[in-house]
């Protein structure tokens, strides 16, 4: 029998949505007020370089004087600190007056504060201005689409196609800035942390969170085993210590994965290897673990006739010259085919065709494909959007990945889903609403296309 749920009533309908309309409404007037304010910051910050400017250039400490005194008084207005007031002042100018598309967006309310925060950071370095309008205008595209978590791989990755400095040359300056530094925290604790290429970064904690999944499924197994050998139990006071096996310590093995993680790599740090408290793991001390990462390289950036910067999925932009060298190292190539005309991924060309359709889903897909989802590939399902006990085949067409919550709601709940070409995925709620979901790289060329060829005002 079906486990669906019976449908939702008109009345619950008319209620949700009423519901849904207000937030949205909501959401719009927070997002102009929140403009609104930018502006109102902007001006305040252009108070005082006017006051500024009328003192003299040798005066020295007395030019800072306007700044810190209009930052006081907006920051006694707002109940903030100065020095906070001071740094929002000065991010609020480089808004409005750099981009003016986004600040007009979010007044629009077509976008949240989160969204231009990420624009912000992506187009800093962009100078020229026509290379910034560009890229406001693609980024935008996809911000009114996507959520803030989504969205900032893709513009990430539009912000280094229209840079004008090639990424081999800034990634070779940010890299030499590489460092590790402790911070000391309450309670006997301090804070390690480390700024390194992204590739390492990612690679690392990958290899941490496959030895944790080792020890966790040997506590597991450890803790699943017969306690006893099918005697009668013994009475207290029969054991006899010098006989009696000592308890496995998978049994009270209780971290969790976060901790497990923490503590391989204290034993990889220290010791060279991983240990584990648990004496039935599979394990070997030393064994190499070969992390999966899946990094997308242009095929003249991989023969060394373009620059064009390959991405770290998950991550964003790398440098060619790390791209090849890992290319360089790896057992499989996996060779994805965009369409020239949308960006859709068409055909991944490997050596084991018998899992083509998988590895096409997870180039194509990359995430939970739920609006907002970004759990990736590697933990989700290949969900057929018909059922294919309604018939529904088991094709590329009809196949996309969906994380454990968003399969189990899709099947329980009253959401439907529908898939479209390229991949595109149109799911409608229960209240009617319908929300496209696009491959990020079909969006992210349907961005660039629109900034190339931005409509006539």
């Amino acid at each position: 029998m079906s486990t669906r749920p019976a449908a939702t009533t008109r009345r619950d309908t008319r209620s949700r949505g009423a519901v849904l309309t207000e937030l949205e409404r909501t959401r719009a007037r927070i997002a102009a007020l929140q403009a609104e304010e930018l502006g109102l910051l902007a001006r305040a910050d252009a108070i005082a370089a006017e006051h500024t400017a009328r003192v003299p250039s040798s005066a020295g400490r007395e030019r800072e004087m306007p700044l810190r005194e209009m930052a006081a008084d907006v920051a006694t207005v707002m109940r903030r600190s100065d020095r906070v007031i001071q740094d929002r002042m000065h991010d609020a100018t480089v808004l409005v007056t750099g981009f003016a598309a986004t600040v007009a967006a979010l007044r629009a309310g077509a976008i949240d504060t989160a969204h231009v925060r990420i624009i912000q950071d992506a187009g800093a370095r962009i100078t020229d201005p026509d290379a910034r309008a560009r890229f406001e205008q693609a980024a935008l595209v996809v911000c009114e689409r996507e959520t803030p978590g989504r969205a900032k791989p893709i513009i990430a990755m539009i912000a280094q196609k229209l840079h004008p400095v090639p990424l081999a040359e800034r990634h070779a300056e940010a890299a030499a800035g590489r460092r590790v530094w402790v911070r000391d925290l309450d309670d006997g604790m301090a804070e390690l942390a480390a700024v390194l290429p992204a590739v390492l970064a990612y690679a690392i904690r990958d290899r941490l969170t496959q030895h944790a999944r080792e020890v966790i499924a040997a506590r597991r197994a450890a803790a699943e085993k017969p306690t006893g050998s099918g005697h009668a139990s013994t009475q207290p006071g029969d054991t006899d210590p010098a006989t009696t096996e000592p308890t496995d310590p998978g049994a009270t093995d209780t971290r969790t994965p976060d901790q497990v993680r923490a503590d391989v790599l204290t034993d990889l740090l220290l010791t060279g290897h991983a240990s584990t408290p648990v004496s039935s793991s599979s394990i070997p001390a030393g064994q190499a673990i070969t992390a999966h990462v899946q990094i997308v390289i242009p095929a003249a950036t991989l023969t060394g006739e373009g620059t064009a910067p390959a991405e770290l999925i998950g991550y964003g932009p790398i440098d060619p010259d790390t791209a090849r060298h890992l290319v360089a190292t790896a057992d499989l190539w996996e060779r994805v085919f965009t369409s020239p005309t949308t960006g859709a991924v068409q055909h991944v060309d490997t050596y084991r065709p018998n899992r083509a359709q998988r590895r096409h889903l997870d180039a194509r897909d990359e995430h939970c494909r739920f609006p907002g989802c970004r759990r990736p590939v590697y933990y989700c399902d290949h969900d057929h959007t018909v059922d294919h006990a309604r018939g529904g085949p088991t094709a590329l067409c009809n196949l996309a990945n969906l994380c454990v919550r968003h399969h189990t709601l899709k099947h329980a709940s009253a959401w439907t889903v529908i898939q479209k070409a390229d991949g595109i995925l149109e799911w409608t709620s229960p209240t009617g609403r319908i929300h496209l979901d696009i491959p990020r790289r079909v969006l992210e060329f349907t961005a660039l296309a629109a900034a190339e060829d931005p409509p006539p005002f």
